[in-house]
């Protein structure tokens, strides 16, 4: 078993205003944390991970296929592996979160 605590880990800011950090990471699947301020938006992007979300705070805005979706405080969120999403904080509270990813994903770097 391996414990990891969030002070261990790096936050990285993978686009302006979006905070994430690269918890317990196995072979099958990793966890990160993460945080979205107030008008931060995510562009759309896509990767081969399927990706699972819970969200603690604030009220997120999915955009998938031109449809908005809103999920808040105690809303869980599944997107499928390769399926393009963008993500938008709309609201005046930052989002706080956990992403669970399979495969593993590393912390992703959305400048490049």
């Amino acid at each position: 078993m391996e414990r990891v605590g969030l002070a261990e880990r790096d936050v990285v800011e993978a686009v302006e205003g979006a905070e994430l950090a690269q918890l317990a990471s196995g072979e099958r699947m990793s966890v990160q944390p993460y945080e979205i301020h107030p008008g931060t938006e995510i562009p759309e992007h896509s990767h081969p991970h399927e990706q699972c979300g819970y969200i603690f705070e604030g009220t997120l805005t999915f955009v998938v296929d031109g449809e908005a979706i809103e999920a808040g405080p105690g809303d869980s969120y599944t997107i499928p592996g390769d399926e393009p999403h963008a993500v938008e904080n709309r609201g005046e509270t930052t989002v706080r979160g956990v992403d669970i990813f399979s495969p593993p994903r590393p912390n992703p770097d959305w400048a490049e």
